[in-house]
C-alpha cells in the first residue's frame, strides 16, 4: 500500500490560499481533494475493475469464454464518464473485438481487449488476448478459455487540489517523486454458455494477483475479481416485442456489486431499458441496430449514493459492429447478446 500522504500539510497550504469570505468554495475544494485522496487509497488497497452499465457489450473484457459466441466478427468501442462534475472521477475507454475461427482445425473463439482507465491520480492501461474452445452441447453453445495480457499502472506524484492554484508534491517515502509506471502480466479465465433464449457466464480476472511496485515502498496487488452473469429472452404476446431481463454480479471477495437490467426490444433492433445497481445508481439505456450490423447505444446513470449531491451522474456511449462472413445479415435470430 502507498505510504500515507501528509494530508495535514496539504490542508494547511490550501488554507493559506483561501479567504474567510470564501468558506463555501473552500469546503468544496477540500471535499474534492479528500475524494481524490480516497480514490487513490482504494486503488492502492484493492484495485477495482472498471464498471459498465452496458455490461453485456463488455462481456469479452472480463470473460474470455465469450469470444466467438455469435459466430461473427464483432467489435465495440465504449466510452464511460463516471460521476460527471467531480474532479478526478473515473473515465474509461474500451476497445474490444473478437470472432469465431477454426484455429488449428478446432472450433474456437479469439478476442482482443484494450482498456484505458483513469481515476484520481492513477492511469491504468490493460491489453489482453482471449481464447475460447467452443463446442455445441445439448443445452447450448459452450465457450471455455483463458486470457493473457499486460496491465500497466501509472501514478502522477503531483497532487493537485481541484479549483485551486495550490499544488503539492508528496515527500512521503512510499510515494514516487517522479511520474512512475509499471507493467505486469495479467491472467484470467472464463466460461460462457448461450442458447437461443438464454446465456450464463462465469469468470475470474487477475488470477495471478500481480504485484505492482511504483516506488521504494509503494506496491499494490491486483485483486482477483469474480463475475457471474445471466440473461433470458421472453417472447411477449406481440411477436415484435421481447423482454430481456439480466443480472450481472462481481466481487473481489471483500465487496460486491450487482446489476439488474431489463430491456424491451422491438423488432430485434430497437431497445430501451432500465438498470439498477445496488446502492449506487439507476440507469436508463437506449440502443439501435442498423441493417449493416452497426450498433449504437447510450446509457445515463442517476446516482442514488451519497455522491449524488456532488456529481451529475454518469454517461456511457458505445459503437459496435458485427460482420457475418458466411451468412445473410438479414437472417432471423434471437438477440440475447445485444441490449
Amino acid at each position: 500500500m502507498f505510504g500515507t500522504v501528509n494530508i495535514f500539510s496539504l490542508f494547511y497550504r490550501t488554507l493559506e490560499g483561501d479567504k474567510p469570505d470564501r468558506n463555501c468554495a473552500f469546503m468544496k475544494k477540500i471535499f474534492c481533494f479528500l475524494f481524490l485522496y480516497i480514490i487513490a487509497i482504494l486503488a492502492a488497497v484493492a484495485q477495482q475493475d472498471p464498471q459498465f452499465t452496458f455490461n453485456r457489450q463488455t462481456q469479452l473484457t472480463v470473460n474470455p469464454g465469450y469470444a466467438g459466441n455469435d459466430g461473427m466478427i464483432s467489435g465495440t468501442i465504449l466510452n464511460r464518464y463516471q460521476w460527471v462534475g467531480i474532479k478526478g472521477a473515473p473515465k474509461t475507454l474500451v476497445f474490444s473485438a473478437g470472432g469465431a475461427t477454426d484455429l488449428f482445425g478446432v472450433n474456437s473463439g479469439i478476442g482482443l481487449n484494450v482498456i484505458s482507465d483513469e481515476l484520481g491520480f492513477y492511469k491504468n492501461i490493460s491489453v489482453s488476448f482471449d481464447y475460447a474452445y467452443r463446442r455445441k452441447t445439448g443445452i447450448g453453445d459452450l465457450g471455455v478459455g483463458p486470457s493473457f495480457g499486460f496491465y500497466n499502472m501509472s501514478i502522477n506524484p503531483v497532487w493537485f487540489i481541484p479549483e485551486s492554484d495550490v499544488a503539492a508534491t508528496s515527500t512521503e517515502s512510499g510515494i514516487p517523486q517522479v511520474l512512475a509506471s509499471k507493467l505486469a502480466i495479467d491472467l484470467g479465465f472464463g466460461v460462457y454458455l448461450k442458447s437461443n433464449t438464454y446465456f450464463i457466464g462465469a469468470s475470474v480476472t487477475h488470477i495471478n494477483r500481480a504485484t505492482i511496485i511504483l516506488g521504494d515502498q509503494a506496491s499494490t496487488v491486483l485483486a482477483r475479481h469474480y463475475y457471474v452473469s445471466g440473461g433470458y429472452n421472453i417472447s411477449l404476446r406481440d411477436p415484435l416485442f421481447e423482454l430481456e431481463p439480466a443480472i450481472y454480479f462481481k466481487t473481489d471477495g471483500v465487496a460486491y456489486q450487482a446489476d439488474f437490467t431489463a430491456n424491451l426490444v422491438y423488432k430485434k433492433r430497437f431497445s430501451a431499458g432500465l438498470n439498477y445497481r445496488i446502492q449506487d445508481a439507476v440507469g436508463v439505456l437506449l440502443g439501435f441496430e442498423l441493417n449493416n450490423g452497426m450498433r449504437l447505444g447510450y446509457a445515463y446513470d442517476i446516482m442514488t449514493s451519497a455522491l449524488a449531491a456532488f456529481g451529475g451522474g454518469s454517461h456511457e456511449f458505445y459503437l459496435g459492429y458485427s460482420l457475418d462472413l458466411g451468412k445473410n445479415r438479414s437472417k432471423k435470430y434471437k438477440s440475447v447478446r445485444y441490449l
